[in-house]
């Protein structure tokens, strides 16, 4: 009883107070990539940020031949503008002409009639072709990030330009400068390495932990040689309760690399049907247009003959007015078989994935 009464606590005695503990350190965990699913990881993903790089570059691609196909378009109309004018310079030299002719009595009011509704439609023409203009050049302003304005252009040399040769065959190197392509391959590299990984979570993962340090129950005992704290262990984790989780990764994984799959074969198809048309679209513009040059001079050739005849009243002038709008017709199409030539080289150019080695 003695003892007890002792210990016992007298009444108004305060409670100690309870020690500090400081600590000033680092820890640090690492995981031991035996099954190098750190790594794949880390593979995937780089592969997919190069994926995103030739994805942009594959829209470069498309905005620079978009460019370029506005801009001979913008050429092809400057050409087909100075045609109308020629023209509307050759029928109203005619008109002028019946008008004589009719106040001589030759012609009826009829053919004075004639030859002024093809002028006054020659001449409409070249309005419907300045608004395209103005179109093609507020396209070209867009898509280069500008304002409206005009488009600096030579279009003395549309008609001459040279088609470059293009050399037959589609080797794999060629498909292989598309971007989409190679955005295509990427992403299946990546699909791939997606399913080592899930598959590297069924295992055990290890992981070493560390730690040092200072500690000390006073602030001014923290920085003694008799402070310093330091630590070293490993753990074994197996995955038990989520397993089913990871089933679901890894078949998920699994059918989007069937899909990468379905993606990457699409695309190689797709590049080589794409070249193959473009490589028969300027064999066969090419050909048209030497048979509409032919076309063009012979019509050119009887816009002068039947002016001729009819000056002599050996035609009618229902001729005269037939072969006007058949060279005028021919003419047109001739700068349009021009313009589809070009767009097909552009179009190479594009499927090539920006040229050709």
């Amino acid at each position: 009883m003695r003892l007890k009464n002792q210990l016992a606590i007298r009444p108004g005695t305060p409670f100690p107070e309870p020690l500090h503990d400081y600590t000033y350190g680092a820890y640090a965990s690492w995981e031991v990539d035996v099954w190098k699913k750190l790594r794949n990881a880390k593979k995937a993903a780089v592969s997919r940020y190069l994926a995103s790089i030739d994805g942009k570059n594959f829209m470069v691609t498309q905005l620079v031949s978009e460019i370029a196909s506005t801009y001979y378009e913008l050429i092809a109309l400057d050409n087909l503008l100075t045609i109308v004018k020629n023209n509307i310079t050759i029928q109203n030299d005619a008109f002028e002409i019946i008008k004589q002719q009719k106040n001589a009595a030759k012609v009826s009011q009829l053919a004075v009639n004639r030859f002024e509704a093809q002028l006054l439609n020659t001449k409409n023409l070249q309005y419907d072709i300045l608004q395209q203009i103005v179109a093609a050049e507020n396209k070209i302003n867009f898509l280069i990030g500008a304002f409206p304005q005009p488009v600096t252009r030579s279009t003395a040399a549309f008609q001459e330009m040279t088609i470059g040769v293009v050399y037959s065959g589609v080797p794999a190197q060629m498909l292989s400068n598309r971007p989409d392509v190679r955005q295509a391959e990427l992403a299946l590299q990546a699909a791939k390495l997606d399913v080592k990984v899930a598959r590297a979570q069924f295992y055990p993962t290890y992981n070493i932990q560390s730690g040092v340090g200072l500690q000390s129950f006073k602030l001014a005992y923290l920085f003694f040689p008799e402070s310093i704290l330091y630590s070293l262990a490993g753990d074994m984790v197996t995955p038990l309760v989520n397993r089913n989780a990871i089933k679901a990764l890894y078949y998920n994984s699994n059918a989007k690399q069937i899909q990468a799959v379905y993606t990457y074969e699409q695309t190689i198809l797709k590049a080589y049907v794409d070249i193959v048309n473009q490589l028969a679209k300027v064999d066969n513009y090419q050909k048209s247009y030497d048979t509409k040059l032919q076309e063009v001079g012979l019509l050119t050739q009887s816009v002068t003959i039947s002016n001729s005849l009819f000056n002599a009243a050996r035609a009618d002038y229902m001729e005269v007015l037939l072969t006007q709008r058949e060279a005028l017709s021919a003419n047109v199409e001739l700068v349009e078989i021009k313009l589809k030539q070009v767009n097909a080289q552009l179009n190479i150019y594009r499927a090539l994935g920006g040229g050709w080695k």
